[in-house]
């Protein structure tokens, strides 16, 4: 009967196939929930954001038939520009969270609720989306909390342009709400810093407008401040990015696109073997080819894979690669005595990896197998092996 108990003298076979113990896992939920999941989920839910905050704009008013409507303070006009107001908010989150930024994943848990509101306000059909979306993604960002551990990383040259930049929009906004009995058309805090934003941005509609040669000469100070300002904080902000860009295309990987690694196979080393291992992985999972060759990742960025050059004999490098997430590692290199120093370094950095290799030389099979490898495969014994068999069995192609 299936509900017995197997007795002592059972046959083992029969005990393992019908008495298995170990649990086996039909979804593999780590695939779904990890920290790529959530970055796409968070991209979405921006995406959405938008498209509905348009839908709200296009409208000429946005009734509120929510349960949460009677407790929105302010005017209800607001509540057509949320929308859009959130996507921007959660889009620049987005960019934090793919470099694993521990201050973006704050704002995520902070932003997602408040975008969550907007359908509890509306109680529109086209909202629902918007709702399914946060409560899906709100929990796996709060599971995935500990994969964005990252610090923000400014230099001292950005940290001090960020801050003159907004220091001087504070400065022009308080300074022009105290003189602004000699302004025309500003009456409120809100009026000044919107003052002061179209004049630093060199739009001027001309509805504010200073009366005496002081607030003249105030905002000709914040026009010189603002925008040098700017300029100094948006280009120590944009130069990194564009240098990392150009360094992609050499083979470099940037900082954010390391981080979202996991489940990928590490490719070690450049040969022969490796554009048409490429052909046979890149399909089924991700690949980041680990090499110190510049020429050759350059070749290899055509492969539209991942390209790291750097030294796949050095521990610190695998583990930029994310080796502790891999769920395998390849070493194909063209020198066997560099390949047992690869096995070594990937042996050293995640203990529990899967290390496959290819000898060169036949002779070397053993020992990378002793040096960590857990399978080794000698290309040219396999090779020779097709050919004996093609010539044999002319009728069968043996690839």
């Amino acid at each position: 009967m299936a509900g017995d108990v197997p007795g002592p003298d059972s046959d083992s076979a029969l005990d393992e196939m019908f008495y298995r113990t170990e649990r086996v896992q039909f979804v593999y939920w780590r695939q779904f929930s990890g920290a790529k999941t959530t970055v796409m989920l968070t991209t979405a839910i921006a995406v959405l954001a938008f498209v509905t905050g348009l839908s709200d704009l296009s409208q000429a008013t946005v009734e509120l038939n929510g349960p949460l409507a009677t407790f929105l303070p302010g005017p209800s006009d607001a509540v057509r520009l949320y929308g859009v107001f959130f996507a921007f908010i959660v889009g620049g989150l987005t960019v934090g969270l793919q470099r694993r930024v521990r201050l973006a994943w704050y704002g995520t848990v902070v932003a997602l609720p408040m975008i969550a509101l907007l359908p509890l306000l509306t109680a529109d059909s086209t909202d629902i989306p918007l709702l399914l979306a946060t409560m899906v993604a709100f929990p796996l960002v709060v599971y995935n909390r500990g994969k964005f551990d990252k610090p923000i990383d400014l230099s001292p040259f950005q940290t001090a342009a960020l801050t003159a930049f907004v220091a001087v929009q504070i400065y022009g906004t308080l300074g022009t709400y105290a003189m602004r009995d000699r302004y025309t058309g500003i009456a409120s805090v809100t009026d000044a810093f919107y003052y002061i934003i179209v004049t630093g941005t060199t739009v001027g509609y001309g509805d504010a407008t200073p009366t005496d040669p002081l607030t003249k000469l105030f905002t000709v100070s914040v026009i010189v401040l603002g925008t040098g300002s700017f300029t100094l904080a948006s280009g120590s902000l944009l130069i990194p990015a564009l240098e990392s860009r150009i360094s992609a295309a050499f083979g470099n990987m940037t900082a954010s696109e390391l981080t979202l690694l996991e489940d990928h196979v590490l490719v070690l080393g450049y040969s022969e073997l490796t554009e048409p291992l490429i052909d046979v992985l890149a399909p089924a999972t991700d690949v980041v080819v680990v090499t110190p060759d510049a020429e050759s990742a350059s070749e290899l960025t055509e492969f539209d894979v991942n390209v790291l050059t750097d030294d796949p004999t050095d521990e610190e490098t695998l583990l930029d690669a994310r080796v502790d997430t891999a769920k395998g590692v390849v070493v194909a290199g063209d020198d066997d005595a560099q390949d047992v120093l690869m096995i070594l370094a990937a042996r050293q950095a995640n203990p529990d990896v899967r290390i496959v290799a290819a000898a060169n030389d036949q002779k070397h099979v053993d020992k990378l197998e002793g040096v960590g490898a857990d399978t080794v495969i000698s290309p040219t014994l396999i090779g020779g092996q097709m050919l004996g068999q093609s010539i044999l069995d002319e009728d069968d192609d043996p690839v």
